[in-house]
């Protein structure tokens, strides 16, 4: 039924068009292509086979097969939440002092000159990924404050998947890469290393991997560092150092960060993206890190206002509980010396995982030569198998691991081994 007000609202929406014909922004979204990790776990929940087993994860599991929670992160993690004089509070934007001090120690050693002179300083970062997005917009604006710096920036072959789309999302598109792996000798070559970061234009940047390299596990020794360093020097190129898992390659926080406190000791401008997820068992509260080593002190404020700046538009405050853990951990003497004992622990099981099954694929008389397996450290193994061989292992034998045939050797377990072992012997030797 039409009352008066009929004809004055068929006016309104002949002048203003229907309001359900509002422009629509999301209509035609394209849908980016999963990732490789987001499609075999996929494929794995919805696999029932009795014997199915998921290698592809970036969780250390434990013996069990279950993501695995230190004893003392439990302890201090129950301590915190029954302290009466704890209270909920935000963060400073650059994240809690303790934590980014005992971070900045950690990677640079407490000795060292660039923190004896006061040119460094230390952001926490919601995870790994933000600690590198962050790197990348201050990189945008390192060489001319009025220009922004669009690269080139280097990274490994093969490397992260997602460390290019990282550095895009800043604004740097110019990405290349130099050559680390050699697939042929399952090995890293530095000749071919060198030799592309010595065609590198001056002020690239270059993205090295302290330790527990992914996905190839394989790290460079210190010699091969040294030389690394010098090319840098001679280059004039801008090292930006990652240690995702720390101190699980070797056992050893500082170990681990040896590349970035050897180009710190020569004097050389760096940023380190760290992480303390892994080697603390804090995944679901991950705990980044940005470290930023300068030249020249005078340069230390301009520069840490610059992150401040940008942190406030991309994520305003870290989380707090994470980093209050690590940092608990890092300045008391006792929890450390316990901290190092179930980390060691961890390190010992991974590289003897990695003994048996490369003994076991000798015994089975696998071919090929397996000494690789047990020449690379940290949670990831980089197995050597082609597309072909992988896609063999998941479509009959119901073991998956990524593309390019990076196992997480923590995945595997007395209760799995021989099926792997078995499964792994087939897909080289079935004829497909």
């Amino acid at each position: 039924m039409s009352g008066p007000g009929s004809s004055l609202n068929e006016k309104v929406v002949k002048q203003n068009g229907d309001p359900r014909d509002h422009l629509a922004v999301f209509t035609n979204t394209h849908a980016p292509a999963g990732s490789p990790e987001t499609r075999l776990l996929s494929a794995f929940k919805k696999d029932t086979h009795t014997r199915k087993a998921y290698l592809a994860g970036r969780e250390y599991y434990s013996e069990e097969g279950k993501t695995f929670e230190l004893r003392l992160v439990r302890k201090i993690k129950q301590q915190r939440s029954a302290d009466p004089t704890s209270r909920p509070e935000y963060p400073s934007s650059l994240g809690v002092t303790e934590f980014t001090r005992r971070a900045t120690e950690v990677a640079l050693g407490k000795s060292a000159r660039a923190i004896v002179e006061d040119r460094v300083f230390g952001v926490q970062t919601p995870s790994f990924t933000a600690a590198v997005r962050l790197g990348a917009e201050l990189l945008k604006h390192r060489y001319d404050a009025c220009a922004v710096w669009c690269g080139p920036v280097y990274l490994s072959s093969p490397c992260d998947d997602s460390l290019a789309g990282v550095f895009q999302a800043a604004g740097i598109q110019d990405i290349r890469e130099y050559y680390y792996w050699d697939y042929k000798r399952r090995g890293i070559c530095l000749e071919k290393l060198l030799e592309d970061l010595a065609k590198a234009p001056e002020q690239s940047v270059v993205v090295l991997s302290a330790s527990a390299h992914y996905p190839t596990g394989a790290d460079l020794t210190q010699n091969q560092w040294a030389l690394i360093a010098d090319l840098i020097m001679r280059r004039r190129l801008f090292p930006f150092f990652l240690l995702p898992p720390q101190a699980l390659c070797y056992g050893d926080l500082e170990r681990g960060a040896w590349p970035v406190q050897y180009c710190a000791s020569q004097g050389m401008e760096l940023l380190c993206a760290q992480s303390f997820s892994h080697c603390f068992g804090l995944y679901g509260e991950a705990v980044g890190h940005l470290l930023c080593v300068l030249k020249q002190n005078s340069l230390l404020f301009s520069t840490e206002s610059q992150a401040d700046k940008i942190v406030r538009s991309l994520w305003a405050q870290p989380s707090v509980g994470g980093a209050h853990v690590v940092a608990t951990v890092l300045s008391n003497p006792a929890h450390l010396v316990e901290w190092k004992e179930e980390v060691k622990c961890i390190v010992e099981r991974c590289m003897l995982i990695r003994e048996i099954l490369r003994d076991k694929l000798r015994l089975l008389g696998t071919p090929g030569c397996w000494d690789h397996l047990t020449q690379q450290g940290g949670l990831y193994c980089f197995t050597g198998l082609n597309g072909e061989q992988v896609e063999f292992l998941s479509q009959k034998r119901h073991v998956y691991l990524l593309p390019s045939g990076c196992l997480n050797v923590s995945a595997i377990n007395s209760r799995n081994l021989d099926y792997i072992v078995e499964s792994i012997h087939l897909a080289l030797t079935t004829s497909f």
